[in-house]
């Protein structure tokens, strides 16, 4: 059988974070087995659905790697959706109702109803086995506001007919829809596609995941300096499991391993932190100049900037948090520092005496040392004071004080090693010229 899933984002709002998961699952599910994914915007509410939510969207999923092979506008099927309400009206299995307006009191509107048999009805989802419905409670269900204003269950089912969908693909909060729209492909002749409905992403608290718990949409995390890759593996593994110890996928992998006997029955909580540990992992597989590139990174000095990737990538878990590293904490390496003589001080009273035996020992420094071969010939010294003269803070403090003017910094050596002997030296000079 050739397989074809869909997803069908409402242009009513960003692309959430579960509507991307669904698609994710969507397009693995497809590529896994040869087949064809397609994207299918339902923009027939005519006051919420936005075009900029639609490019959005479709930015959203390009920018997760999920290329679709068909897309298809919901609105530009209007006349095919009016021709089969006609046709089931035609043959007697839907009729047109003459009602109050819910809106408009006194006003009377003709809706279009589905004829319900009444009857049982069973289909097998991939995820959760046999499940079996009792129609009758459901009456006879509206399908249309008017004959050429489908509702909903209707468009989705002549749509799914029309792109010839195998595999419908959805959260589990769509189970109940899956009676009604199965009545209607009856009554349409319709083939039913196979059901999989996926296991709900849920708050830490166990809600339904909303604003209240923080950003919810792919936009949202793009522009706060997530990679592509790291919130496909992370949103893969909600819900999934390959059946092993593994964590990191890339989507490619994913493709490989993915089946639907590997979604799990109960909703997935969603972890920030442990997003954020995984983007950090990704960040750190990309060469300094991709993560340059790639973090939109800048500063007044490209060489100093080149030097402290290892030290972005060891500490910033997104590209937001990089970039404000270059212009906060690390933004002394930029700019030299006004110093404070109280905190200069603050350690020890012999600071000047403890700055001025570094200053000789920086001497002995090579500009190609690492920070480790900067720290083997400096740290002798510090480790020499004693306890009751404050110990090796006594001079480490002020050495990084004196290079950084911060009060949090990168230690010592890693400054030196950025800062390169001339500037290091001089930033020294400047602190033992303040103390006089």
């Amino acid at each position: 059988m050739n397989v074809k899933t869909r997803i069908a984002p409402s242009p009513t709002g960003w692309l959430h974070i579960g509507t991307a998961r669904t698609a994710l699952f969507c397009y693995l599910y497809a590529k896994h087995h040869g087949g064809t994914f397609a994207v299918r915007s339902e923009d027939t509410d005519r006051v919420r659905s936005l075009p900029e939510y639609e490019e959005e969207i479709l930015a959203g999923l390009k920018w997760l790697g999920l290329e679709h092979d068909e897309f298809v506008r919901q609105s530009e099927r209007v006349s095919r959706h009016k021709e089969l309400l006609e046709t089931l009206v035609a043959e007697g299995t839907a009729y047109i109702s003459e009602e109050e307006s819910k809106s408009e009191a006194g006003k009377t509107v003709q809706v279009v109803r589905l004829k319900n048999p009444g009857k049982s009805v069973t289909f097998t989802d991939l995820v959760r086995g046999e499940i079996t419905f009792d129609t009758a409670d459901l009456g006879d269900f509206v399908i249309a506001r008017a004959i050429d204003d489908p509702l909903y269950h209707f468009a989705v089912v002549v749509d799914d007919m029309d792109m010839e969908i195998t595999h419908v693909i959805r959260g589990e909060d769509h189970i109940s829809n899956t009676p009604r729209q199965i009545l209607i492909q009856e009554a349409l002749g319709a083939p039913r596609p196979k059901y999989a409905h996926l296991p709900l992403i849920l708050a830490a608290d166990r809600t339904k995941l909303s604003k209240r718990h923080g950003a919810t949409s792919i936009a949202d995390y793009r522009n706060e300096g997530f990679l592509p890759e790291a919130m496909v593996n992370f949103i893969g593994m909600l819900g999934w499991n390959p059946g092993n110890d593994r964590e990191e996928y890339s989507l490619a992998e994913f493709v490989e391993a993915f089946e639907l006997d590997g979604v799990q029955k109960h909703g997935a909580i969603w972890n920030r932190e442990k997003l954020l540990d995984v983007n950090q992992q990704w960040m750190r597989k990309l060469s300094d100049e991709e993560f340059i590139a790639q973090g939109s990174l800048s500063s007044p000095d490209n060489s100093k900037l080149q030097k402290i990737v290892p030290l972005l990538k060891e500490r910033a878990k997104t590209f937001a948090e990089a970039r404000d590293m270059i212009t906060g904490e690390l933004n002394c390496l930029f700019t030299a520092p006004t110093l404070d003589l109280a905190l200069l001080t603050s350690k020890s009273d012999a600071t000047a005496v403890h700055l001025r035996a570094l200053l000789e020992l920086h001497e002995g420094l090579a500009d190609d040392m690492t920070p480790d071969e900067i720290k083997a010939l400096l740290m002798p010294y510090a480790d020499g004071i004693s306890k009751e003269e404050g110990g090796r803070g006594a001079a480490l403090w002020p050495l990084r004080y004196a290079l950084s003017g911060e009060e949090r910094s990168p230690d010592p050596f890693t400054l030196i090693s950025i800062l390169g002997l001339e500037e290091s030296r001089v930033r020294i000079q400047n602190a033992l010229d303040i103390l006089g």
